[in-house]
């Protein structure tokens, strides 16, 4: 066995887990999803959860340097969240007021793309450490950004979901109509 052999394992490791990731997801976009309001405070908090539980477990490295990380990849993680949750499709229909979410092509092609970016620091941080930081660092960041961009990502479809909800009841007490409440 050569040296290239391990690593080239990993690419194609890497690149099947992308194609059944890919797979996933589209066959799950699909169709539009039923959105249930009352349920959507479930997701955050087991995001919420889990990285209190993986803080915990292994606290991330303290010094200015990683907390200013951790910091960024908050920042970051939100502002992607945002961004992914406005790309979904919201709609409320008229008359039942049962509202469903579909993920837009953009917003799927978005996704990919942050998890190609964090597979790459993975993997380069753990061959050498990303402007002076060690790998553990990196990798906390990581999770940090991912979570915060799930979570995040809920709160503002909650949000649009909430006032699509109250447009469309609004319109209802207004007079009839066929046409369903979008954004």
């Amino acid at each position: 066995m050569g040296p290239d052999t391990h690593g080239g394992g990993q690419l194609y490791g890497v690149v099947f887990t992308l194609v059944i990731v890919v797979g996933v997801m589209a066959m799950r976009n699909r169709r539009p999803r039923r959105l249930r309001l009352e349920a959507m405070w479930i997701r955050p908090l087991i995001f919420i959860a889990l990285i209190g539980a993986t803080f915990a477990t292994a606290p991330p490295p303290i010094g200015a340097l990683g907390i200013g990380v951790l910091a960024l990849a908050l920042v970051v993680g939100v502002g992607l969240g945002w961004l992914r949750g406005s790309l979904m499709r919201i709609e409320v229909h008229p008359e039942t007021h049962d509202i469903s979410a579909q993920a837009s092509p953009v917003g799927m092609l978005f996704i990919l793309a942050v998890l190609g970016i964090r597979m790459y620091l993975r993997s380069a941080a753990a061959t050498t450490p990303i402007a002076g930081l060690p790998a553990t660092a990196v990798a906390d960041s990581l999770i940090l950004l991912a979570g915060a961009m799930m979570i995040t990502q809920s709160v503002e479809m909650w949000l649009r979901a909430r006032r699509l909800l109250g447009e469309a009841k609004a319109a209802k007490t207004d007079g009839p109509t066929n046409t369903p409440i979008v954004s």
